[in-house]
């Protein structure tokens, strides 16, 4: 293997690095241009900072809602350029509509043309810049994994799906009572003997303890770790992370010390958060019931024709604490959807008719549950609000599920926004590790965050 030493860039770095430079030379650009063209529109100014400031805070927003900061749309060269074309028009359109605190429109309306075609310019060739130089493979961190034999394969798997650019090139079998020849794909098996210098001549800036057996870890391979880490490198556990990386928690690794790992985010408790976060779920209902009223003639003639049944329906879910409410929303499957019982629905459901689909698609059908956010049984985010049956089962099977219930259940949420329709139980194990993810770390931050992916997610038609 190549000793050459290589860079790598956590997830929060590269997305950190994403909207900085993404203003940086947009701006950069805008300066360069008004010594090479009569270009007066956009001029830097002490009297006018609050234009900088306005631009970079569209280029920030629109580009979170059109995916620019989600690291597999950067990493793909057509999805870019949707991207980048779908935020230059929304960041252009909005700026120059901002009265104040954006520039006068200029007489020359030529002026506003180079504005928008250097905007598309700079901020595409900087993506194109960083898709085929920091986003490669030579910005790789390599590391090694601690772990029992047969733990392997899935936790390789694991992490190089959530980071493309983490790479686990080689183990130590923790497990006492296996055999150590195993080998999975790249992924080389170390002898205890051998993890110093493995790690010197391969680059290896993080070694990784996944072992649920203390006593895999033998005294000679504590005094390697122990003098690894004397040496500067990093010594971390899986689910933190995992947790980091794919920005959910892993329950299925998660046992009797499930304690160190739900320390619930203080926004739980903390009173204004929650007050504030309740008036604004108001406002934000009262807006939602309007359109939907709005809307009604539209969905009524499309139902008569395509859904051919009642306008509305209702159906029990667990909400808070596990009350019992009834969720309202419009009906997008046909009539007796349910006559052999109660089962998850999926993508491209039969039972969904051709007007629901639309309806599923554009998250219209959900517009009636401002009526359970006004309630107060329902909140704008948080965990899916699930069917009582569904509890039950699920619960008996997988450890912390009715965790989730500490919480108001929301309309849209971080499971939803990041995850698609759960078809099976295996399903509902990765949205629970989401949802657990959201009742830890809630913060506005992360309430904005979803915000952006929801509105995202209508726009790309990609709602189940």
């Amino acid at each position: 293997m190549s000793n050459s030493k290589k860079m790598h860039f956590e997830i929060s770095e590269r997305k950190l690095l994403l909207r900085i430079f993404d203003v940086v030379f947009v701006l950069l650009g805008m300066y360069c241009l008004s010594f090479i063209f009569n270009f007066n529109y956009f001029q830097f100014s002490l009297t006018n900072y609050y234009w900088i400031i306005v631009l970079a805070i569209y280029i920030n927003v629109f580009g979170a809602i059109f995916e620019m900061y989600n690291l597999q749309v950067a990493s793909n060269n057509l999805q870019v350029l949707r991207s980048v074309i779908l935020t230059t028009t929304s960041t252009v359109l909005a700026y120059l509509l901002t009265p104040i605190f954006s520039p006068e429109l200029p007489k020359n309306r030529l002026q506003l043309l180079l504005f928008y075609v250097t905007f598309f310019i700079i901020l595409y060739a900087w993506r194109m810049i960083y898709l085929h130089f920091l986003a490669s493979h030579r910005f790789v961190q390599n590391a090694v994994l601690v772990c029992d034999r047969d733990q392997v394969e899935e936790l390789v798997l694991g992490l190089e799906s959530v980071d493309p650019h983490y790479k686990i090139i080689g183990y130590i079998n923790a497990d006492s009572d296996s055999a150590s020849d195993l080998e999975f794909q790249h992924v080389k098996h170390i002898e205890i003997k051998e993890l110093t210098s493995f790690v010197a001549k391969n680059s290896i800036s993080e070694i990784v303890v996944a072992s649920q057996k203390t006593d895999g870890i033998t005294t000679d391979l504590y005094h390697q770790l122990l003098n690894l880490l004397e040496s500067g490198k990093s010594i971390r556990e899986y689910t933190h992370i995992y947790e980091s990386k794919a920005q959910r928690i892993p329950v299925q690794y998660i046992s009797r010390d499930f304690y160190r790992f739900f320390p619930f985010s203080r926004s739980n408790q903390n009173k204004l958060y929650l007050l504030s976060i309740r008036l604004c779920e108001i406002v934000l209902s009262l807006i939602g019931l309007s359109i939907g009223i709005v809307l009604i003639p539209i969905i009524l003639v499309g139902n008569a024709f395509w859904n051919k049944g009642k306008l509305f329906y209702t159906q029990k879910r667990v909400g808070k604490d596990g009350v019992i409410f009834r969720i309202i929303k419009f009906r997008t499957m046909i009539k007796n959807a349910e006559k052999s019982g109660a089962v998850f629905a999926k993508i491209n459901d039969s039972r969904v008719t051709k007007f629901g689909k639309f309806l599923r698609k554009t998250r219209i059908d959900e517009f009636p549950q401002f009526i359970n956010i006004l309630k107060g049984e329902m909140a704008v985010i948080g965990p899916r609000p699930e069917r009582p049956v569904f509890v039950n089962e699920i619960a008996k099977i997988m450890p912390f599920y009715e965790t989730r219930h500490i919480i108001k259940p929301g309309l849209t949420g971080w499971a939803q926004v990041n995850y698609s329709y759960g078809e099976k139980l295996e399903d509902s194990l990765i949205k629970l590790q989401y949802d657990l993810y959201y009742i830890k770390h809630r913060s506005i931050y992360l309430d904005l965050s979803i915000a952006f992916k929801t509105v995202s997610t209508m726009l790309f038609y990609r709602g189940q």
